[in-house]
């Protein structure tokens, strides 16, 4: 019983003094450092590249990376972001930490115009932006230390509740960073990504007609991008709620000459 106090204790203090506050004033679990999280965008990246068949086409990855380009430029970091397209069907896009960022040639056939893509592109960084890998691997830990405690009191190690926590949420390279985001998470990235968006020169209202989009291309399943997405009407409400300050960002913007020329 003073094991199981001593690690409750413990949990409780970490917890309560690890957390931060995202760009739109949430609260979220941060147990681990920028450079742990950074590490495990790079080598999910690494990954991906080498299991995943990498785009020879040209003129559809200038394009992407134009429009990649054009949102990334502005932002207010050092960060070098990289951009890669990938040769497949998926209706799928991500960005991970340490600035890369993935769109598959499947989106492109939904995503129809410029503006259009960036509205992903943009939900996409913003995610990053708003450290949601971050705090969806903090969560993660959370979950694990409160199932060593379980284990400890049917007298388990720790290091087996661990290993057994590890096999049962499949975690590795991809757990935490291209596991579906939350719903509150997609939503706070729909806000932040439309910010960015029209602060790259790129219209807003585009994002609404993206989802109408991805809701007819659906045909009875969902798409990954999807997957835990707010429902496609509600997430159009909620974009049309903020777009009349979106769009004076993008008046800003095209004031300063921002108006992205990105074409296949």
């Amino acid at each position: 019983m003073k094991r199981f106090l001593a690690i409750t204790c413990t949990l409780s203090i970490a917890l309560a003094s690890s957390c931060a506050t995202s760009p739109t004033g949430k609260r979220q679990l941060s147990l681990i450092s920028d450079r742990e999280v950074t590490s495990m965008g790079l080598a999910a990246y690494t990954d991906l590249k080498r299991t995943v068949p990498i785009s020879r086409d040209q003129r559809k990855t200038a394009y992407v990376r134009c429009i990649s380009n054009a949102i990334t430029k502005h932002l207010d970091d050092d960060q070098q972001w990289e951009v890669t397209l990938f040769d497949d069907d998926q209706v799928n896009a991500f960005a991970l930490p340490g600035g890369k960022i993935g769109v598959y040639t499947g989106l492109l056939k939904v995503a129809e115009t410029p503006d259009q893509l960036a509205a992903v592109m943009g939900h996409e960084v913003a995610h990053v932006r708003a450290n949601h890998g971050k705090a969806r691997v903090s969560a993660s830990l959370a979950g694990q230390a409160g199932l060593a405690i379980g284990q400890v009191l049917i007298g388990a190690t720790a290091n087996s509740a661990s290993a057994q926590t590890m096999a049962a949420l499949g975690l590795g390279l991809q757990f935490g960073v291209l596991m579906p985001y939350g719903r509150g998470q997609e939503s706070e990235a729909d806000v932040l990504g439309l910010d960015l968006l029209a602060n790259a020169g790129f219209d807003p209202r585009a994002s609404t007609q993206l989802w109408r989009n991805m809701a007819a291309a659906s045909g009875g399943s969902t798409p990954e991008l999807l997957s835990t997405h707010p429902a496609p009407t509600t997430r159009i409400r909620d974009l049309e709620a903020q777009m009349p300050r979106a769009l004076e960002i993008l008046r800003a913007a095209r004031a300063k000459g921002r108006q992205p020329n990105c074409s296949v």
